[in-house]
């Protein structure tokens, strides 16, 4: 696309009256030039079985059509009908809790022939429909796809042939390699397998997990395949990824490897959905903008965001513009609202749209009219933007799966889980305006970056480690933490010095660790009596070479190492035995940064102003500046000569820069 697009879900079968021609017009009051339809109303679509009603989405179509606003049609498979599951009632998803019951979306099992069968007939019967209307740019395939947790007979059934055919049918080396000798849990037949929801193997159980997220891959891969049949050259597929939810997003999807997932898809799309009031710190934006770009290393859509959302979300006055600004910020071309208009019945009455239940302008909606407006008038300025980012965050699912069997258990209080160490590295950089890509344990570019950071990469395979090794030994960067390295991509826990393969790069080993209590840090990085403590998990750390950087201040304990630093060839390798405040993680940071000579972007300090940056489609260097605060905050125009987009002013290189409150300026260099 060749504009920035600016857009809502839209569900006219949702409107307690006809309200079209009034939405639109307000649609295009607002500047928004994008709807999203069809993906949750397949029982509209097609209320008996073989029964279509385009109704709807002619209705909207012609509409938008004529206002000159783009749609994006979602197919509709992630919300089944009453009527598919009376007919069948084994399209509902078998889980550890047995049968689901019918009623609530993403409840079926995405391998079900039955379900299958009715979706690849309402997805060619919509494309049939919708593909050459001019208003449609794209689709998107399903809705924040996952497993959701099935495992029922035939599901199982496909995972034993996986594993015969992972380990060629020899079920004594999956034995072996699972350790499923414990509890006496070892097969000697292949028509002795279990049911495996009950299995305390943690190998096995990983293995499914990651086998359910193949299903994922191989499902929307088929929708995908299924659209492009029909689509036009000029149309994309994407898909909404969603990410670990903690009442908002928070962090790796579990449910979904989102590398392979996007693999199929034009452009990669998410949904963000984050605090806001006083609790807005753009991290969550950051986060999933930053993640969803380094996908396909390119721009990325967000196709669901909230405008009011839950009644702890309504934005304070100049929110919501900048997080509008924020996404684009990230590298997005696309900022979507869930939705435009609240819900008068059932289960989301209360997740509010850009308009309330009156549907009457309110502060939110006058706000998107800035917003949308402003992004016309500069969106030539700010589409496509580009980053070269040399600092790359590893991050695996099967990491993921293996902490949530073996969780970083520190006292009975405390407990991290894999993306709790994710983002306490990720919000550090963020804070002090280090911008990052993330990459897969697969990824073979990792001689793009300067600094390679590996967060509790707990499963993982021998050739990644090479890769890592190498990386380092030719020039890299590398930071470790803590539960890197030390099991196979099979959760088979290596039997030799951990961290496995990198204990010489990091020049290391330890054999025992266990979680500090009343055990502080001193070093090159703080001293004694600043009391920081060592947090949840503290690995007990010898040193084969390389320098001690900070050592645990502890009667017993103190004779180990906390940090490290060693120099492994060309390059360095730091490794975090413990987890600590994020103060003293950020003074760490800067100084290894310094030595990558990685620099953070220029004018601020560090949170609450935060500075993204890229180059546009013209090549020009452009600057966000965010504030993140209810105060206002200064910032110091960077070296060169630039012209704030907003309100067109020229601004040099040291001149103060202020912000208002939850507000921004961009710079884009002259």
């Amino acid at each position: 696309m060749d504009e920035l697009l600016y857009g809502v879900a839209y569900y006219d079968e949702y409107m307690p009256y006809d309200r079209l021609e009034k939405d639109v017009a307000m649609m295009k009051k607002a500047g928004i030039n994008l709807v999203r339809i069809a993906e949750s109303t397949w029982s509209t679509l097609e209320p008996q079985d073989g029964v279509f009603d385009f109704y709807h989405i002619d209705r909207v179509l012609d509409a938008m059509e004529e206002a000159g606003i783009h749609v994006i049609v979602g197919t509709p498979t992630y919300a089944i009908p009453a009527w598919m599951e009376k007919k069948h009632p084994d399209v509902m998803a078998v889980t550890k809790q047995g049968r689901g019951i019918y009623g609530a979306r993403q409840i079926m099992d995405i391998t079900n022939r039955h379900y299958l069968f009715y979706s690849e007939r309402v997805i060619r019967k919509l494309m049939e429909h919708v593909k050459d209307r001019a208003c449609v740019i794209g689709y998107q395939i399903d809705n924040e796809t996952k497993y959701y947790g099935t495992a029922g007979e035939r599901v199982q059934e496909a995972f034993t042939a996986y594993l015969k055919d992972k380990f060629r049918g020899d079920v004594e080396a999956m034995n072996r390699e699972f350790g499923m000798n414990y509890w006496s849990n070892a097969l000697h037949s292949w028509e002795d397998f279990p049911d495996v929801r009950g299995t305390i193997n943690g190998s096995l159980g990983c293995e499914f997990e990651k086998f359910q997220r193949g299903l994922v891959t191989e499902f929307l891969s088929w929708q995908a395949a299924l659209v492009g049949e029909y689509k036009r050259e000029d149309q994309f597929v994407t898909q909404n990824f969603d990410f670990e939810w903690r009442n908002h997003s928070f962090g790796v999807q579990p449910e979904v490897n989102h590398f392979h997932v996007s693999k199929c898809l034009d452009v990669a799309g998410c949904d963000i959905y984050h605090p806001t009031q006083s609790k807005l710190t753009g991290k969550e934006i950051a986060f999933g903008g930053d993640l969803t770009r380094s996908l396909k290393q390119d721009n990325y859509y967000v196709l669901e965001t909230e405008a009011q959302g839950f009644t702890q979300w309504v934005p304070y006055d100049g929110q919501l513009r900048l997080q509008a600004f924020s996404h684009l910020a990230g590298g997005a071309d696309c900022v979507e609202y869930w939705h435009w208009h609240s819900i008068h019945n059932s289960f989301e009455t209360y997740w509010r749209g850009l308009l309330s239940h009156d549907f009457a302008e309110n502060k939110t909606y006058g706000e998107a009219v800035v917003i949308g407006n402003e992004m016309k008038r500069l969106g030539s300025h700010l589409l496509h933007l580009k980053k070269e980012n040399k600092a790359a965050i590893m991050v695996s699912n099967e990491a993921l799966s293996g902490l949530k069997w073996f969780p970083i258990q520190g006292s009975l209080e405390q407990k991290k889980s894999y993306n709790d160490v994710v983002r306490w590295i990720y919000d550090a950089l963020y804070e002090m305006n280090v911008e990052c890509d993330f990459v897969s344990p697969e990824a073979e570019n990792l001689e793009d970056y300067k600094m390679l950071i590996l967060p509790a990469l707990y499963c993982v395979p021998e050739e990644t480690l090479v890769r890592i090794r190498r990386f380092t030994e030719n020039g890299g960067c590398l930071l470790g933490t803590f539960k890197t390295a030390y099991a196979n991509e099979n959760v088979k826990v290596y039997h030799d010095s951990q961290p496995h393969i990198l204990s010489e790069c990091f020049g290391i080993l330890y054999n025992q660790f266990t979680y500090p209590e009343d055990t502080y840090l001193e070093g090159r990085l703080c001293s004694r009596e600043e009391k920081e403590g060592a947090e949840v998990f503290m690995e007990c750390i010898q040193t084969k070479g390389a320098e001690t950087v900070l050592r645990y201040v502890h009667d017993n304990w103190g004779q180990y190492a906390a940090v490290t630093e060693n120099t492994f060839g060309k390059g360095k390798a730091v490794y975090l035995g413990c987890m600590f405040s994020p103060k003293l993680l950020k003074k760490l940071l800067e100084e290894l940064l310094k030595d990558c000579q990685i620099h953070p972007n220029p004018g601020s300090c560090g949170f609450p102003v935060i500075v993204r940056g890229g180059r546009n489609q013209m090549g020009k260097q452009v600057y966000y500046f965010l504030n993140y605060s209810g105060e206002k905050q200064e910032a110091a125009c960077p070296e060169g000569t630039w012209t704030e987009l907003f309100s067109g002013e020229t601004k040099r290189a040291g001149e103060t820069l202020l912000l208002q409150k939850w507000n921004l300026l961009i710079l884009e260099e002259q």
